[in-house]
């Protein structure tokens, strides 16, 4: 999804990229951003984004089918970025369907592999881009989807690559090496277990 909707110019796709050499298998999130308005359009005066989010999940036997990943205090990705103002969303089946939990997408390492994590506690709510008072932690029993989002309305090419994205109490010692690990935020939240096993999101 991008401006392009609403009749904006901005263009986007993502892609699976199979393993090949050295490279892991990824989902490659790629496009141009153009803040160039809608001539015919005179209601639409802010372009310049681009976004994905995972699709819903199907429902079950007993309902709405919800990632719960209150056990843990990270969300992290695996990801090879341009050095762009990327944000990760989550969103939850809340109240008011078009609020967004985000937070930045902080990497160290553009053009190289590199493993990002987020404390839950740091996200922050909004709606539209918007923030939103009073802010509210995240329903972590009842994530809805995940994605990611570029709007740093800088026209030009984009891409960021996407190994995986899971939620966690910590990173294994193979994934917390210093030269390919950052931790975006303020590092707390809940006490880590560490025998709790991931949870894969994407």
């Amino acid at each position: 999804m991008s401006d392009a909707d609403m009749g904006g110019f901005s263009q986007c796709n993502v892609d699976f990229v199979p393993a090949s050499g050295s490279e892991p298998a990824h989902a490659r999130f790629h496009g141009n951003i153009s803040t160039d308005l809608p001539k015919d359009r005179p209601e639409i005066v802010r372009t310049g984004y681009a976004g994905w989010r995972t699709l819903d999940r199907k429902f079950t036997l007993f309902g709405k089918s919800l990632w719960d990943i209150d056990p843990y205090s990270y969300i992290a990705l695996r990801v090879k970025s341009d050095g762009r103002k990327y944000f990760v969303n989550l969103q939850t089946d809340s109240i008011v369907p078009t609020d967004l939990h985000q937070h930045r997408l902080f990497t160290r390492k553009p053009g190289g592999w590199e493993t990002v994590l987020i404390s839950l506690n740091d996200f922050v709510r909004t709606n539209h881009g918007t923030v939103v008072e009073p802010q509210s932690e995240i329903l972590r029993q009842k994530v809805k989807s995940v994605g990611i989002s570029l709007v740093d309305r800088v026209p030009g090419p984009f891409d960021l690559c996407i190994e995986r994205v899971w939620a966690t109490n910590g990173l294994e010692e193979e994934n917390a090496k210093d030269s390919d690990f950052a931790l975006s935020g303020r590092e707390g939240g809940r006490q880590a277990d560490p025998k709790k096993p991931e949870k894969i999101l994407i």
